[in-house]
């Protein structure tokens, strides 16, 4: 096979589907509260990913360079089908199981909508600084979408723990479009902005809040969760998770926020597009949406 370039591959949507009929609830075979800590992504990403959507729309105006325009709409592309088939498994397969996710959804709707809106929360900030602000915001979460898509292609204990194909498929087509894509949202902000201080606060803004999120959405879901009776999240269970290697450590995230804070940090330096492109040439999902390795 070729060379690839690490710092700007082709990007493209890929259309994929995904049939939720036989995947239970609980798709890691006896680990239920495992299984939630993980689903807590599909109840954070089809509203996070419609807004990095909406957030680029107003960052395209101000890119020149027409490369990067090409690849921010690449990437566009790429985050609309995602919050597709994560919208998905909200609609087709925790309702199906007898889990609503929506009062959750709808809080988490709200917060992209209006707290991390197109109106600056602070009168004295202008529109363009909110935006940079925003476009920071969204560089610091695509790093982490990008080692957590690396994460789960290597995470071979959740084939061992036995989880569900469909879901694997789901998850690892995403990551490793995440990684295909891991550029372009830091190089729209070195772009649009650039400042490193600006870069360092709307890191923590961004993911300071990951942990606690994570706890929550898992603590909801055990809760609505018509199986699980009075079952909540515990230290232990991720802890025990972890020790599977069945989810990523606080090791793993704290290395991970001290890459992204190095002043020569680049996202071509993290992960791998070559193991990205290898997994989307056997992917199912892709391979039936007429996806053909390069």
């Amino acid at each position: 096979m070729g060379e690839i370039d690490e710092r700007h591959p082709v990007i493209a949507p890929r259309r994929v589907r995904f049939d939720w009929e036989g995947t239970p609830l609980h798709w890691i075979p006896g680990e239920p509260v495992a299984t939630h800590f993980i689903n807590v992504l599909h109840l954070l990403l089809p509203a996070g990913e419609r807004w990095f959507v909406h957030v680029y729309k107003q960052t395209l105006p101000l890119i020149e360079d027409e490369r990067l325009r090409a690849e921010v709409r690449g990437f566009m592309g790429q985050e609309a089908v995602h919050a597709y088939s994560h919208q998905g498994v909200l609609d087709r397969h925790m309702l199906a199981g007898g889990l609503d996710p929506r009062p959750l959804t709808a809080r988490i709707e709200w917060l992209f909508q209006n707290l991390l809106g197109d109106r600056p929360p602070i009168p004295l900030v202008t529109r363009r600084q909110w935006l940079s602000f925003r476009v920071g915001v969204i560089a610091g979460i695509e790093h982490y979408t990008a080692v957590l898509g690396q994460w789960i292609l290597d995470a071979h204990e959740l084939d061992a723990a036995g989880a569900d194909p469909t879901m694997m498929d789901l998850l690892r087509w995403h990551g490793a479009e995440e990684v295909e894509h891991r550029s372009v949202a830091f190089d729209v902000y070195q772009y649009v902005s650039g400042a490193y201080w600006r870069r360092f606060l709307t890191f923590f803004a961004g993911v300071l809040a990951l942990p606690l999120t994570v706890y929550l959405g898992a603590a909801y879901l055990c809760h609505a969760d018509p199986t699980l009776k009075g079952v909540r999240p515990r230290v232990r269970d991720y802890r025990r998770a972890v020790r599977r290697g069945i989810f990523p450590s606080n090791r793993f995230m704290i290395a991970a926020a001290r890459a992204y804070l190095r002043r020569d940090y680049h996202p071509s330096a993290e992960c791998s597009t070559r193991k990205a492109l290898d997994y989307l040439a056997t992917s199912p999902a892709a391979l039936a949406a007429g996806y053909k390795a390069s």
